[in-house]
């Protein structure tokens, strides 16, 4: 699937991803955790690598395995610098009232494994959710 980056496409990337995992027989709270965790990832690359720019191409596909659900997203833009990543003080941000900086946080939360490539002037983020 390719989209614009724009965030009203969030809707139909999380009924593309739901539908491969529904289709696959996955547990409906393995489901809920795949759909909030490649919104997250979208909205990181729509925000993040594009800077909110529109028009841009976002790329996602589901491949579905006898153990596993993987989906791959793709851009052009900055890459993530896994560098200067670090994990959010979460009670701090709740005391602050602060929203945003957690989406990374919540996806490896979610997802049995995370990667991050950059290559060539293009990124991937690709997660995999086991079957229980």
């Amino acid at each position: 699937m390719e989209v614009s980056s724009s965030l009203r496409h969030l809707r139909s990337v999380r009924e593309f991803v739901v539908q491969h995992a529904r289709q696959a027989h996955f547990p409906e709270d393995a489901i809920d955790e795949c759909r909030l965790a490649v919104c997250e990832a979208c909205t990181n690359v729509i925000e993040h690598a594009y800077q909110g720019q529109p028009g841009r191409l976002v790329k996602v596909s589901v491949a579905v395995g006898p153990d596993r659900l993987s989906v791959r997203i793709t851009d052009n833009g900055k890459a993530f610098d896994r560098s200067t990543y670090f994990e959010p003080e979460i009670r701090r941000l709740a005391r602050e009232r602060r929203s945003g900086g957690l989406g990374v946080h919540i996806i490896r939360r979610l997802m049995d494994r995370v990667e991050y490539r950059s290559r060539d002037g293009k990124n991937e983020i690709r997660m995999v959710k086991y079957r229980p």
